[in-house]
């Protein structure tokens, strides 16, 4: 039987205090279990603006409806309107994901920082980031985490040596075909990766013809193929206007038998020891601006 990781990626306020408990209810009838990643430092979404120039980007907000999914106030968030912190003011949601038995891990400290900046910023920067996101994640939790993100799926080479150093066990930080385990600076490390391998509501609707009213049906033709996968849901997408075709999805999957759950549960059905070693990279993705982690060549 495949097996179908759901990794939900958290990155806004609004997509902690509405989103998650949404999807909460729905994987709840389901009877399924996710991987819920928060965004655990300010919400600066507004910020994403400056992203205007890069190619792809306006193309992308026209066909995805931005502001109707993320809310205005959200797109104010850090420009007109302060930042809210996402980890003092919606811990309870994030807590009644770990007591509902689904999975949590990191997904970033800013998300809109880290996003448009780690590629470029140093190990020292880097650490920062990621140590504010780990402080504030055992605040909340009452222990360590053990599975990171990346927001944006951004990465340097410090990221990947840190969640290593870190204590994470378990990363999806790009997007590729398989799990591997990541080759950095000649090193290969022990963190597996289990990168994304389906592409995302907000990259395929809009795009040759497909709406939210078809996308689940590309999505189900395309994760029905007898390989495993990871699917990067998004709190403000599925767990907002798109919860509909989150369900026609839920319900396509496991009518095709796919066994749905959690990153961890999936990387305890593989050998993690004898992942083959693949280098990272930067590569581009359709349907998504600019440039993110990809798997690269077998090492």
């Amino acid at each position: 039987m495949p097996t179908l990781a759901l990794k939900v990626d958290v990155d806004t306020l609004r997509g902690t205090l509405e989103g998650v408990p949404a999807l909460l209810r729905l994987l709840d009838r389901h009877q399924l279990r996710a991987t819920f990643l928060f965004s655990l430092g300010p919400d600066h979404t507004g910020r994403a603006l400056k992203r205007v120039f890069r190619p792809g980007f306006l193309a992308k907000v026209r066909r995805t409806s931005v502001t109707s999914h993320y809310g205005l106030k959200t797109l104010l968030y850090g420009t007109l309107l302060p930042g809210p912190d996402i980890g003092r003011r919606a811990a309870d949601p994030m807590r009644d994901a770990a007591r509902s038995g689904h999975e949590t891990g990191v997904h970033t400290w800013d998300h809109i920082l880290w996003q448009d900046a780690v590629v470029r910023k140093s190990a020292e920067w880097t650490r920062r980031q990621l140590q504010l996101a780990v402080d504030r994640y055992g605040d909340i939790f009452g222990q360590p985490p053990q599975v990171h993100g990346a927001a944006g799926w951004q990465m340097n080479d410090a990221a990947y040596l840190l969640e290593q150093e870190l204590g994470f066990t378990l990363a999806s930080d790009g997007r590729g075909i398989h799990p591997f385990l990541p080759v950095v600076q000649g090193q290969a490390l022990k963190v597996p990766q289990l990168p994304t391998t389906l592409p995302t509501l907000d990259e395929l609707i809009g795009v040759d013809g497909l709406n939210a009213d078809n996308v689940a049906d590309h999505l189900l033709r395309l994760s029905t193929d007898g390989r495993d996968h990871v699917y990067t849901l998004h709190a403000e997408l599925e767990g907002g206007q798109l919860a509909s075709v989150f369900d026609r999805l839920l319900h396509g999957w496991k009518a095709a038998g796919l066994h749905c759950t959690t990153m961890r549960a999936y990387a305890d059905t593989l050998n993690l020891s004898a992942l083959p070693h693949h280098a990272v990279g930067l590569g581009s993705i359709p349907g998504r601006s600019g440039t993110l982690a990809v798997q690269g060549e077998v090492q």
